[in-house]
């Protein structure tokens, strides 16, 4: 997003925060209620184009959020879609794309409320990793002739009494509702979405063996110290990298692993 549809998730994300702030808002309903404005935002184009239509009043289009939505989503899930629309966008789908975001914020939310948050960061990692693996399991999650209740109930045999609720319920969401995203893609997203919750910045650390305690607390201190602020460590075997480390903070790699060493030696001695 940028331009007048970042400005506008701001905004957003702050009433949100402001909402949520209230322990008596029950985060896990109104994420739910987000998550069903976001499916009727993607299925209704036209609709979604009149929300974001600069020629209407903000007033107009919070009018008629309120007419198409009261009675079938809590009043907080209203509030926040009017003053989302009563903002500018600078394209339709970043309308859609914000909701989404807010419904997702709203899950960590109630995970962080019970002290889950951690466990989801990891768990949401994990499943990552394990889909990576297993090509199977990717081609039945992303299959284009399975049915969304195909899928949610093989989601549940995965993770159901074995994930944090609000693990499970985002990966549900994600499957069922991939909106054009590949699956890596999502979960990377919500991955850096929990770590923003914490005001964290994720970083994804391959090793050739097991960091010890020490080996991580140190490498958390190197990393918060370099991009100044508080590291989430996503750890990941791999034993083809030889020894040493690779970590990955967003798009910047730092490789200092024995299989990087020597294929720049032999991309030298080749040149």
């Amino acid at each position: 997003m940028n331009g007048a549809s970042r400005e506008a998730l701001a905004a957003a994300r702050e009433r949100l925060d402001a909402l949520t702030d209230n322990t008596s808002v029950d985060a896990a309903a109104l994420a739910e209620d987000l998550a069903s404005v976001t499916a009727l935002l993607h299925r209704e184009v036209s609709l979604r184009r009149v929300l974001t239509d600069p020629a209407q009043s903000g007033e107009s289009k919070a009018e008629l959020v309120a007419r198409l939505l009261r009675g079938q989503v809590s009043g907080e899930a209203v509030d926040l879609v009017s003053g989302l629309v009563r903002s500018r966008w600078s394209q339709s789908r970043d309308l859609v794309d914000s909701v989404e975001e807010l419904a997702n914020t709203a899950d960590l939310t109630a995970a962080q409320r019970t002290g889950a948050l951690d466990d989801v960061e990891d768990e949401l990692f994990r499943f990552g990793r394990i889909v990576g693996s297993d090509t199977e399991l990717r081609s039945a999650l992303t299959s284009r002739t399975a049915t969304t209740a195909a899928k949610s109930e093989l989601l549940r045999s995965l993770l159901g009494g074995k994930a944090q609720p609000a693990t499970e319920r985002v990966i549900v969401r994600l499957v069922t509702q991939p909106r054009g995203r590949s699956l890596e893609a999502g979960l990377e997203s919500l991955s850096k979405l929990a770590a923003d919750r914490r005001d964290r910045t994720v970083a994804i650390v391959t090793s050739a063996v097991p960091l010890s305690d020490r080996q991580k607390q140190r490498l958390g201190a190197a990393l918060a110290k370099l991009y100044g602020r508080e590291m989430h460590l996503n750890l990941d075997v791999d034993p083809s990298v030889l020894g040493g480390i690779s970590v990955r903070v967003g798009d910047e790699i730092i490789n200092g692993t024995v299989a990087e060493r020597l294929e720049e030696a032999t991309r030298r001695m080749a040149g």
